[in-house]
């Protein structure tokens, strides 16, 4: 055998052996991340299926309910989306509601720069997928030592567009033909981030002794979110209490990340974050 057909043959091998490596790794963190992902889905499916009704219930085609979700896919945006196509349309009116309405994505992309950095060809998708529920999974997940971050991340992502791609193409296929009354299903979401918030109020320390100290991201969620909220209003004070929250937690990032929750070192906060 000639030595290039042994370097072919050598190189063909290990080739061979690396792609069983990756696979398994992506099933691994498939099965990790996928119970973490069933609450999103009883919300994602539901939602999905009341948008795609009421695309179609609009006159528009049951298609573009499927296509606009795998698209645009950002729920809130959508829904607009269906009087958008309707009325008289106006770019910069559509452009700037675009803008106001998914700006909160923003900050999700600020919080997830550390833990998106070195994921190669996955780090596209994930910027692209990040819905405030994938968010809210991928930021507070414990993974598990023998789980690749990077798979895990792209799977939660992937199930969670998944989910929604499919309850619109269930809304948009069977249309006026649903009868039942989906109403307040959308709270499955809200109970899914009360869920995640008492998960990270735990993690951070239960005791009593420091509690402010311990609890201080927490803290300042509730109380800006609480002040905007009387300042601007439901309808528009997500955006000021994302701002206020991120200016302080910034002004005191470095007291934040020295000071130990319980039962943790110093500094080890302060690297989750």
């Amino acid at each position: 055998m000639s030595r290039f057909s042994a370097t072919h043959t050598k190189k063909h091998s290990a080739g061979r052996k690396a792609a069983p490596k990756d696979t398994k790794d992506s099933f691994r963190a498939m099965k990790a991340s996928f119970p973490l992902t069933l609450p999103v889905m009883a919300g994602y499916v539901f939602l999905g299926i009341t948008y795609g009704i009421l695309m179609v219930s609009q006159g528009l085609p049951p298609w573009l309910p499927v296509v606009t979700a795998a698209v645009i896919y950002t729920g809130s945006m959508e829904f607009l989306l269906a009087d958008i196509l309707v009325s008289s349309f106006h770019p910069f009116s559509a452009f700037a509601t675009a803008v106001m309405v998914g700006a909160r994505h923003l900050f999700y992309g600020i919080s997830m720069l550390n833990k998106y950095r070195h994921m190669g060809w996955k780090k596209f998708y994930l910027i692209y997928t990040t819905s405030d529920e994938t968010f809210a999974v991928n930021y507070s997940a414990d993974i598990p030592e023998n789980v690749d971050k990077s798979w895990f991340y792209f799977w939660v992502s992937l199930l969670d567009q998944a989910y929604w791609i499919a309850g619109a193409a269930l809304g948009g296929l069977a249309g006026t033909l649903i009868t039942f009354n989906t109403r307040g299903l959308d709270f499955v979401m809200t109970a899914m981030f009360v869920t995640i918030f008492m998960n990270q109020w735990l993690k951070d320390g239960e005791g009593f002794r420091h509690l402010f100290r311990n609890h201080i991201s927490e803290f300042v969620g509730l109380l800006s979110s609480v002040l905007c909220l009387l300042l601007f209003g439901a309808d528009r004070f997500i955006i000021p209490a994302m701002l206020l929250i991120l200016g302080i937690l910034t002004l005191f990032r470095k007291w934040i990340d020295t000071e130990p929750a319980a039962g943790q070192t110093p500094g080890k906060k302060g690297e989750e974050r």
